[in-house]
């Protein structure tokens, strides 16, 4: 009896039958959220009469094409299009002026991917599209004017969010049916296929476009790479290869060079020796510096200064492998650009003479078995034997490695057999200041 009348009471529900009901404590479902969700972002995306006309030279329009597709990407489909999916007026509709802005916006709008597996969505929208890509298709074709970097960009972002999908899996019957008889079965298309192919035919039409240059996308890719490895991530699998096909291209540069290639090798080559992974892609980096010395003798100076200011500072492998380059540099420098960077040049190479580490110590008294810079040094040996004297003069008393001893002799006696009066000149100096140094002490 009181378990019937217990049974008739209303039951307080449960905080597991509260998450099941509601999805968690604060009773909205995701239901309802989801499809609140949909009607904001049907409010604010895909109204052709709000996308914005983007200006050739304003600044924010650089990233308008990322934004709408990370608005858009990855739940692009018919379920978001609440709000209206107009088309845009035709190119001969417009001014000249106004067809680029007008190619961006309907490159924007071709940004929509929608739901295809469901033949009875958007059937209005999905023909609108169709009719924008073939319009792209023709306005391509034909153009007359160079694309700008602004619509180049646009391009890309409309043919990656279109292009890079999941594949749609082939149902099992179909591979049964596939190792039987590979002929009789008929091919599976992607049911976007309508717009898939109109796409495919875009980017082909562009890329063979005169109008598209191909230079200037694949530099600016390229210092792109570079510049997100060197300032970013330090994380590419690809830089030595990189490297490798651009000392081929710089190979190839006329001569004089031109301000662009200079600006590449002053923002993008050089900053490449500061990330910590250097070894990995030095010998590839070094050449394409080589190459930029060699055929500009004047790059000399800005290219030394560059690897002064990205020196390693703890970094005793990088530093042996800076110093093999610098000889390689120095080898093709001339007079003029040498005594431009000479003194910075030798107080860090004095600093390396001075280094506890044998092997930094070693390569750069390796210096003076080159021949050039020996013919360098002799020219200006009144400003650098001051400046590495005092290096010279501990390294062959005091240094702990035998081998490095012998060649600070062999550097010294360089010097002595040069400018005996020089090197005495200076020997005395140095002498004086120690013995005033140990009277302090003393």
């Amino acid at each position: 009896m009181i378990k019937q009348i217990l049974g008739r009471l209303p039951r307080k529900p449960s905080k597991s039958s509260e998450h099941r009901e509601y999805g968690g404590p604060s009773g909205l479902s995701n239901t309802s959220i989801s499809s609140r969700n949909r009607d904001l972002m049907g409010n604010m995306l895909i109204n052709s009469d709000n996308l914005p006309s983007p200006g050739l030279n304003s600044a924010s329009n650089m990233g308008y094409g990322s934004k709408l597709s990370q608005l858009l990407n990855p739940k692009l489909n018919g379920n978001l299009l609440n709000g209206p999916y107009e088309a845009l007026p035709g190119f001969r509709d417009v001014p000249s002026s106004e067809k680029l802005n007008l190619f961006i916006r309907k490159l924007n709008l071709c940004c929509v991917v929608f739901d295809f597996p469901d033949p009875t969505k958007n059937l209005k929208e999905k023909d609108i599209k169709r009719q924008t890509l073939l319009e792209l298709v023709d306005y391509v074709t034909s153009a007359n004017g160079k694309f700008t970097e602004i619509a180049m960009q646009e391009v890309i972002n409309m043919v990656s969010v279109n292009l890079f999908r999941s594949l749609t899996p082939q149902p099992r019957e179909n591979k049964v049916l596939q190792t039987f008889d590979l002929e009789e079965e008929e091919p599976l298309t992607d049911p976007a296929w309508p717009h898939l192919q109109i796409v495919y035919e875009f980017l082909l039409r562009f890329v063979a476009s005169p109008e598209a240059d191909a230079k200037l996308a694949k530099r600016k890719a390229i210092n792109n790479i570079f510049f997100r490895f060197i300032f970013e991530t330090e994380k590419h699998n690809g830089i030595a290869e990189l490297l490798e096909v651009l000392g081929s291209i710089v190979n190839g540069f006329a001569i004089p060079l031109k301000e662009e290639h200079k600006l590449f090798l002053v923002h993008a080559l050089i900053p490449l020796h500061k990330p910590r992974c250097l070894p990995m892609y030095h010998q590839q980096l070094s050449y394409c510096i080589i190459q930029f010395v060699e055929k500009d003798c004047k790059l000399a100076d800005t290219i030394i200064r560059g690897l002064l200011k990205y020196w390693p500072i703890t970094n005793s492998s990088k530093e042996v492998l800076f110093l093999s380059e610098l000889e390689e540099i120095l080898e093709a420098t001339q007079p003029a650009e040498f005594q431009r960077c000479m003194v910075p040049l030798f107080r860090q190479i004095a600093r390396c003479l001075s280094s506890s580490h044998f092997q930094v110590a070693e390569r750069a008294l390796y210096l003076w078995n080159n021949d050039h810079i020996q013919n360098l040094v002799k020219q200006n040996r009144k400003i650098i034997l001051p400046i590495i004297f005092p290096a010279l003069e501990i390294n062959g008393r005091d240094h702990w490695n035998q081998a490095v001893r012998s060649l600070t002799f062999n550097v010294q006696k360089f010097f002595s057999d040069t400018d005996p009066e020089l090197f005495e000149e200076f020997l005395h100096e140095f002498q004086e200041k120690e013995a005033k140094t140990e009277e302090v002490k003393a």
